[in-house]
């Protein structure tokens, strides 16, 4: 669907984006992840033609777009702002890019209302101003005048970020199945790692106008690639030289382990660690109890699952588990 082949964007002397490849399913919810500077947004604007690469190509369904102007390029677009006319109505908001289009009246009512019925606008928000409406109903307007001239591709930016964070876990959900229901192929752009993991089929994570790893939530999370992509998404304990030697590890690699996989108190298993530790402390959040315990010369941050019966205090004497098959391990030059 969409091929990114050996993009090198360039601001003046600066490289800000090297060499990078992506290649896009059609209907895909396809992530960038990474944090602030990292050259996901650049991509993002290289695919819709706000910047034109040095090297490479941009296809979409073996079509080179790469000199294509915008506006022909049948790509929605939702910026993190959402770029909406606040004078405007919402119905012309939505209907701005059918009248450029140059559609009949009726044509453009139609296609105004129905898309409006899709992302849960009513007839009576139509009417009303941009700037009367919440965030999130903002946010649904911004969506809808991307999708109403029946784009191939929709590139969204940080839709969420200026939401509160209850209204983005809400949107978020909803989004996901606006896209699953539309079946259109979605690029979006994130620096929230949990936004990243819940919404996306694969993610692209981006460091330093690199690409460090392309996967499914699952293997950018269980099986990372990098040093960099292990310590960016998710939580993580990095086990120090004291205990990796205590396990066995190799002294010339860096260590690392997830905070949900370190068992609490359990029978040792094959190719497990049992080491004696002490609670330091303990965050309780209801599903679940995160704990700090003292480990050797460290301290291990643990996620036990709450089962409102074993519940460790401060100062308490524990075991922590460590399976073998659980560390993610990397040469020590990667972090150089």
């Amino acid at each position: 669907m969409i091929e990114l082949k050996n993009i090198v964007v360039k601001f003046g002397d600066f490289e800000a984006l090297h060499n990078i490849n992506v290649e896009v399913k059609e209907g895909e919810f396809f992530t960038f992840l990474g944090p602030s500077g990292c050259g996901k947004t650049t991509t993002l604007r290289t695919i819709t033609g706000f910047i034109e690469p040095v090297e490479g190509t941009v296809n979409v369904n073996d079509e080179d777009i790469t000199h294509v102007p915008i506006e022909k390029r049948n790509i929605g677009i939702v910026f993190q702002s959402y770029a909406l006319f606040p004078t405007m109505t919402v119905y012309d908001n939505i209907a701005f890019g059918l009248k450029v289009k140059k559609l009949k009246k009726q044509e453009i009512d139609e296609k105004v209302r129905a898309i409006a019925k899709k992302v849960d606008l009513s007839d009576e928000q139509l009417k009303k101003a941009v700037s009367q409406l919440s965030g999130g109903q903002q946010q649904r307007v911004a969506i809808a005048r991307a999708l109403v001239t029946g784009p191939a591709i929709i590139c969204m930016d940080e839709p969420l970020s200026n939401l509160d964070a209850k209204l983005r876990v809400q949107l978020r959900n909803e989004l996901k199945k606006m896209q699953k229901d539309f079946g259109i192929t979605t690029i979006y752009v994130t620096h929230d790692q949990e936004e990243a993991l819940t919404l996306s089929d694969r993610i692209a994570v981006f460091n330093k106008g690199y690409i460090e790893q392309i996967g499914t939530p699952n293997e950018v999370y269980n099986h990372s690639k990098t040093e960099f992509v292990c310590n960016f998404i998710g939580d993580i304990n990095r086990i120090e030289p004291e205990l990796a030697a205590k396990m066995g590890l190799p002294a010339d690699e860096n260590h690392f382990v997830r905070l949900e996989r370190l068992r609490v108190n359990q029978p040792q298993r094959e190719n497990e660690t049992i080491l004696k530790g002490t609670v330091e402390s303990r965050e309780y959040y209801g599903l679940y109890i995160k704990y700090y315990i003292h480990v050797g010369s460290q301290v291990l941050k643990v996620i036990e699952k709450n089962d409102g019966v074993n519940i460790y205090e401060a100062g308490q004497k524990v075991t922590v588990g460590i399976g073998l098959a659980d560390v993610m391990s990397y040469p020590v030059q990667a972090a150089e």
